[in-house]
């Protein structure tokens, strides 16, 4: 396959992934099975490129934020913001300093797809029989932050899919949730990515080696990082309007069935965990 093709394929599965609950880490991972594998720094600038179409669909709000604080409103959304972006931030060292890192394997993606749609029609049963509220609180918020965090340690957990879920539990409504999380989602993925572009970049040496810099093709990284701007903005701005007549049902029979499908597929050695594609 050229190369040019497995990185339009990676940039709509980025695209595509990134902000419904379905996981794109998990996605990623699977797709690296048959196609060639990219390095850390590809993946991540693919990333942004998702998130980059999150500004100017949400351009009223952060333009709000930005130069509108005098309404309480936007200040109001400011400060909880801050706060989940916080609580998630301050995970981070302590993952690093703790070696906590995402599996690159198979098996802990289906255990996530599979366990977490289940949660997602538990969640959606359960808000069936409440009444929920438009107005983020404080508290949705830091739980908001956590939620972030499991995205980080269990890879097909799916950053939106969790926090929306939480979010929904602890009694907001479907739509306030999900353009939280999107919200939130901008600083937050932009920190992480460029984090994770300047140690790319610039590795630490270890036992005092110094480690060779990451040689990439950066016509190719370009064309990921616009194919995945271009397919999540169109994802986002469908996913908006759908949530607001929509459960997320159809996504957790998805997660659940790609779940069991990862199963089967691994035991019947279809899947190589680690992938042998390089």
């Amino acid at each position: 396959m050229p190369d040019w093709l497995s990185v339009i394929l990676l940039g709509l599965i980025e695209g595509l992934t990134e902000f419904i609950p379905v996981s794109s880490t998990g996605h990623l991972l699977i797709a690296e099975q048959w196609l060639p594998r990219q390095t850390d720094l590809f993946n991540v600038v693919i990333q942004l490129g998702a998130v980059l179409a999150l500004v100017p669909l949400f351009w009223t709000k952060l333009s709000g934020m930005i130069f509108g604080l005098n309404n309480p409103t936007n200040r109001s959304m400011l400060i909880k913001l801050t706060l989940a972006f916080l609580v998630t931030s301050a995970a981070y060292p302590v993952m690093k300093k703790l070696g906590i890192k995402l599996p690159e394997t198979i098996q802990p993606v289906a255990w996530a797809l599979l366990i977490g749609g289940l949660i997602m029609l538990a969640v959606e049963a359960l808000c069936k029989r409440r009444v929920l509220d438009d107005e983020v609180t404080h508290t949705v918020a830091v739980i908001v932050g956590f939620g972030q965090i499991i995205a980080m340690v269990f890879p097909g957990a799916s950053r939106s899919g969790s926090t929306i879920m939480l979010a929904m539990f602890f009694g907001l409504t479907r739509s306030a949730s999900t353009e939280f999380t999107f919200l939130l989602g901008i600083p937050t993925m932009f920190a992480a990515s460029g984090v994770k572009i300047l140690e790319a970049l610039h590795p630490k040496p270890v036992n005092g080696v110094a480690l060779p810099h990451s040689v990439e093709n950066w016509p190719m990284v370009a064309l990921g990082f616009v194919v995945a701007f271009v397919t999540s903005f169109f994802v986002v701005r469908w996913l908006i309007g759908y949530v607001k007549g929509h459960s997320f049902n159809g996504f957790a029979i998805y997660r659940v069935i790609v779940g069991i499908l990862l199963f089967v597929a691994y035991h019947q050695g279809w899947i190589i965990d680690p992938p042998l594609t390089k």
